[in-house]
């Protein structure tokens, strides 16, 4: 009896519903930080300065600690304030503050030098790249903040096991085989964006019944959401496989 009525509870609780938690990547230029503006009610905590051409939202000075992020985090964390949406612009500059702290810490000059090396700093940064994510968890889930977090793209070499090696687009992060923090982040976030221009691939004929293939571009700009060969991207909201990014 004890069992039934337990799993009748459990069954009949509602689960909380919270803001999603996304992670948009892209080249260069396509509107990255556009995005992170129009979204519902932001407010932008700056690694780099890239936001000249949105002058009128709010936003804390950018910073060049991570002590310095963690205290912004705290502040929305703690304070009283209006804001719905944050906007992390961006991770991949964030990374260099992360592992400044972490030689910090362990009096070296470089990342690399951490615990005689073998990777040991970049475990050492994972740590505090959790650190930061619990801060993003507690915005989202007790303040119900939407996270967006903006970062770079990169073409790095893919090793398929099933496949021969090959190109494709990831996040502008740190991804060793043992350790990563790519890997952390995408896992971390509802939906991962990938932001790029449509691009067409057609077939030209050559001499001696020889075909080349061209790609051909255009101003239109795409939000991938699902994973293909070229880039990572997902979602667990059924979105469309594109989205017109405008």
């Amino acid at each position: 009896i004890y069992w039934r009525i337990t799993m009748t509870l459990s069954l009949e609780t509602k689960p909380k519903i919270l803001p999603p938690k996304i992670l948009l990547y892209g080249t260069e230029g396509i509107g990255k930080t556009s995005f992170g503006a129009l979204s519902d009610t932001p407010i932008f905590l700056p690694t780099e300065k890239g936001l000249s051409g949105h002058p009128d939202i709010p936003r804390f000075p950018v910073s060049t600690t991570f002590k310095e992020v963690l205290g912004y985090l705290g502040e929305l964390a703690t304070q009283e304030h209006p804001f719905k949406t944050l906007v992390v612009d961006s991770i991949d500059w964030l990374e260099p503050l992360i592992w400044q702290q972490v030689c910090e810490e362990t009096n070296k000059k470089s990342i690399e030098d951490v615990g005689g090396g073998y990777g040991k700093g970049f475990m050492a940064a994972i740590d505090l790249w959790i650190q930061y994510l619990n801060c993003l968890d507690y915005l989202n889930e007790e303040r119900e903040m939407t996270i967006i977090q903006i970062a770079h793209a990169k073409i790095k070499r893919y090793e398929n096991p099933e496949t021969a090696p090959y190109d494709r687009y990831g996040i502008k992060l740190q991804d060793g085989n043992s350790c990563s923090a790519a890997a952390k982040l995408l896992e971390y976030s509802d939906i991962v964006f990938f932001a790029n221009y449509q691009v067409t691939v057609i077939k030209e004929e050559k001499h001696f019944n020889k075909e080349r293939k061209r790609a051909v571009g255009n101003d239109e700009r795409v939000l991938y959401t699902q994973e293909r060969a070229a880039f990572k991207a997902k979602n667990r909201y059924g979105l469309p496989e594109e989205i017109p990014f405008d």
